[in-house]
């Protein structure tokens, strides 16, 4: 009686080990790794004046680096001779700039991101 018991007692332990470790060590699915692809309709020219980039960015996020060395950054509105218009800017959702294209050092603009 003792042998049995002994071992039903080892069976059940054995059988809750096992039910442990295939609860605990599921399938991981396959996750493919993203892919890094081109924003649609972003591009420089660099034969062309900042002014000129400016317009091909309307609509789109940018951050303008001043001479100054300050950054706004914001969404490129329009482009005018002399100024460009940035709306929902950076930290000031409600806020908008008009900057001088002479003071700008910089555009920066996202060109690439991930694809799922």
């Amino acid at each position: 009686m003792r042998k049995k018991a002994k071992i039903l007692s080892s069976l059940g332990i054995a059988v809750a080990v096992l039910f442990s470790a295939v609860l605990f060590t599921s399938p991981k699915e396959a996750v493919a790794e993203p892919q890094v692809v081109p924003v649609e309709g972003m591009s420089y020219n660099v034969n062309s004046a900042l002014a000129d980039n400016l317009k091909s960015l309307i609509g789109k996020k940018v951050s303008v680096i001043m001479v100054s060395g300050a950054t706004v950054s914001g969404l490129v509105k329009e482009v005018g001779t002399h100024l460009v218009h940035l709306e929902k800017l950076e930290g000031n959702e409600f806020f908008d700039a008009l900057i001088r294209i002479e003071n700008i050092n910089a555009i920066e603009a996202m060109f690439r991101t991930y694809k799922r």
